[in-house]
């Protein structure tokens, strides 16, 4: 079995401790017996279904700051600590997603139907995406309560959560679906949006919360991991916006369909900028439809702008400020550039 598979079995094995807790809850509640199947469905239904990258990076951060050689060497208290801390980014992930389904009408999530759409769901999912959400903080009770960092995981939790929810406020106001309005687009608005609706949780969040779990807790440590972390989570966004255009199917698993979707993207963006009159006409008549023609059009005008160079000079440029950041961390309080290394690796010139 590989370091991977490995990490993420063991990680696996912690969410049915976590389920059986969450309904022991319920039961001391009272209530009805099939309400908690309901709630043990949403959770395996939405919770463990994806690639696990955020929950397990709390894991691997946490190993790194305190020098062990692999998570085998942590106790079995302090493994499942720092799981239970990867799994409430994952409950948190599941409430985003489970809602942002609904308000994108999706029809398939990490290869089956969104949760609204499963047979009895409908609009219970609003309040399924609620409780996803609030099994988090029954979390952190449960284990971290007398923990002095306590109040930092609180706090952390739910700024994060409302800064995420301000990047798909921007997101849902900019670039509906069924309205095409691509002077509502621009470089600038696309940054708001990736780095509070996808940096923050993605990167930061697994980050900090190791650290506070490590009793690396000053405040320039916080802000020296932020200054690597939030530019990286905007190259991954930027990254994954060149792949949904660009990238072969084969390779990131899915047909890429911002182009019809009228996304925020920083290929169209990036595009808006170069775009001569003609170009721009052009794109406000075919960006955002649901026509296989217009998008092969607006295809064939990014190819015609050489925007798949324009990115890999953007990708060399933000990786050699992010290395020379890195390069400069200062290591006096305990934290780590090591980390933010780890983190980079797995985002620079992936396919998928």
């Amino acid at each position: 079995m590989s370091d991977k598979v490995a990490a993420r079995s063991k990680f696996l094995s912690v969410f049915s401790d976590l389920v059986q807790e969450l309904q022991d809850v319920l039961k001391g509640y009272g209530i009805a017996a099939d309400a908690i199947a309901w709630f043990t469905r949403n959770l395996e239904y939405n919770t463990p279904g994806g690639k696990l990258n955020r929950g397990i990076s709390v894991v691997d951060t946490y190993v790194i700051l305190k020098g062990y050689k692999s998570f085998n060497e942590l106790s079995v208290e302090e493994y499942k600590k720092v799981a239970i801390l990867g799994w409430c980014i994952e409950l948190l992930q599941a409430y985003f997603l489970v809602a942002d389904d609904m308000m994108d009408a999706s029809i398939t999530r990490r290869g089956q139907p969104c949760w609204y759409r499963v047979e009895g769901v409908k609009d219970i999912a609003i309040n399924d995406a609620f409780m996803l959400e609030g099994a988090i903080y029954i979390l952190l009770k449960k284990y971290f309560r007398n923990d002095a960092y306590y109040v930092d995981l609180m706090d952390l939790f739910h700024e994060v959560t409302f800064q995420t929810e301000c990047g798909q406020l921007l997101d849902l106001i900019t670039a509906p679906e069924d309205h095409v309005d691509l002077d509502k687009f621009s470089l600038e608005k696309h940054s708001f949006i990736v780095i509070f609706k996808t940096a923050y949780y993605s990167f930061y969040l697994p980050v900090a919360l190791a650290m506070f779990m490590a009793g690396i807790t000053d405040a320039k440590d916080l802000k020296q991991a932020e200054d690597v972390l939030i530019p990286l989570g905007e190259y991954f966004q930027i990254q994954d916006d060149y792949l949904d255009c660009f990238g072969k199917p084969e390779d990131i698993g899915k047909i890429g369909t911002d182009i019809q979707d009228n996304k925020c993207s920083w290929v169209v963006n990036t595009a808006l900028k170069l775009a001569t009159p003609e170009q721009r006409a052009s794109l406000d008549e075919n960006y955002g439809r649901k026509d296989s023609a217009k998008e092969a059009t607006v295809k064939a005008m990014f190819n015609e702008m050489g925007i798949d160079k324009i990115y890999h000079d953007y990708e060399e440029q933000v990786v050699g400020q992010l290395k020379e950041k890195i390069a400069k961390i200062d290591e006096t309080r305990g934290f780590k550039g090591e980390v933010l290394t780890a983190f980079l690796n797995k985002v620079y010139k992936r396919t998928k």
